[in-house]
């Protein structure tokens, strides 16, 4: 029961959508019909403002950061099993943001609440895949290449820096979600399309 209650929670607050709800009391507008019309950081950013984008970067990692917080507190990370249950919480959290109970499954891209989920269960990746995001981003100014080339090396570097298996297998999750997300983004950036920062 645990498991499960805290595995709802997760999701309820990994559905908080930071970015529509800023959009709706900022500017009035529903991000969703502006640009890349997705409700992440980097669209509220043109359209708001780098203040208020960085405010949805923050509530977004946040969503990552404090279900699986609350989890490591009830099962401190040593036994497999305590592995398995924390992994799921993050789950939860980070498919509550890809399809959120507050617009009606449908969600962001889920890199900012993936990464601030490895932030806490795994800070030597997670810290290694935003220099990544940092350099491809400064190199090519595509902030979409960026977050695809982080989270494709995520779970790799959580293999060499010697995570357990679980961690791992998670980070490949996102991985792939991420990837999957950003579809319309690789389509843009194979016709010379995408927007620069």
């Amino acid at each position: 029961m645990h498991l499960l209650g805290l595995m709802f929670f997760a999701y309820l607050v990994g559905s908080v959508p930071s970015g529509y709800w800023i959009g709706r009391w900022v500017g009035k507008v529903d991000v969703r019909t502006l640009g890349s019309q997705n409700i992440g950081a980097t669209n509220v950013a043109r359209h708001l403002g780098i203040k208020w984008g960085l405010l949805v970067l923050i509530m977004d990692m946040a969503k990552g950061v404090l279900p699986v917080s609350v989890a490591l507190y009830i099962w401190p990370a040593e036994a497999k099993q305590s592995l398995i249950k924390i992994a799921l919480v993050a789950l939860a959290a980070f498919i509550g943001h890809l399809s959120s109970l507050f617009l009606r499954f449908r969600g962001g891209k889920g890199v900012a609440t993936a990464f601030g989920i490895s932030l806490i269960l795994l800070p030597r990746a997670a810290l290694a895949a935003i220099v990544v995001f940092l350099m491809v981003t400064w190199l090519w100014r595509y902030v979409s290449l960026g977050s695809i080339s982080a989270v494709l090396t995520l779970p790799i570097l959580t293999l060499v820096s010697a995570y357990p298996p679980v961690y791992v297998g998670l980070t490949s999750v996102f991985a792939l979600c991420v990837v999957f997300r950003h579809r319309s983004n690789i389509r843009a950036l194979l016709q010379g399309k995408e927007r620069k920062i």
